[in-house]
């Protein structure tokens, strides 16, 4: 019995993050298969072939993204982007919505890296409790002159799905900067506590310089 339960842990060891990948990779494929629901019925695979090419749509959102790519990088098309945004921006939802997508995207790929600078430690949901979170950037000049302080910005994963979450302004004091990449971060946040960063003997600060 010791055996097969030996078994069965190395066979779920291969198998579960496997499958698990699998059907991440299924779904993302699916979802942009959705976007071949954008061409008229006659020009579709189904149509032109008489059956159905999965994973056609990869193919057809990244020759989308690419075309629009090309587009935009010349004047006509910088132009006609200029007045897509103006109509955008006189529906107040939609405006709300593309503007808030349209700053993070720029965040996320503006080349700086600094959407999540560094991991951190806060104290949430109350004193000498911690978890983990991203510092995203700096308080503003409104937020500081109210709170007297310097502020920062951290943003506190949920565990499986890391992209709902929590945003903070924290008193930079507060804050704790971990050595461990965002990578590390994020899978452990992912696995619920379960993958840890390896161990690295740092010097930690003492006590009077954590807390003022």
């Amino acid at each position: 019995m010791p055996a097969l339960r030996r078994y069965l842990a190395a066979g779920l060891l291969i198998w579960v993050p496997l499958g698990v990948t699998i059907l991440i990779i299924k779904f993302l494929v699916d979802v942009m298969d959705q976007t071949l629901l954008l061409l008229p019925v006659a020009v579709r695979p189904e149509t032109l072939l008489g059956h159905r090419i999965p994973g056609l749509g990869v193919v057809f959102t990244i020759v989308v993204v690419l075309v629009s790519g090309m587009i935009v990088t010349n004047l006509f098309g910088r132009q006609l982007l200029l007045w897509g945004e103006q109509l955008l921006n006189r529906i107040p939802l939609v405006r709300t919505i593309y503007t808030s997508a349209k700053k993070i995207t720029e965040t996320i790929f503006s080349g700086s890296g600094k959407s999540f600078r560094k991991v951190v430690m806060v104290e949430y949901p109350r004193r000498e409790m911690w978890t983990l979170a991203f510092m995203t950037g700096d308080g503003i000049g409104e937020v500081e002159a109210h709170t007297g302080e310097s502020m920062v910005h951290v943003f506190i994963p949920t565990t499986p799905n890391p992209t709902s979450g929590f945003v903070l302004m924290v008193p930079r004091k507060d804050v704790i900067e971990l050595s461990m990449s965002t990578d590390d971060g994020l899978r452990m946040i992912l696995s619920a506590g379960v993958v840890s960063p390896e161990n690295k003997k740092i010097a930690l600060p003492d006590a009077e310089t954590i807390r003022p």
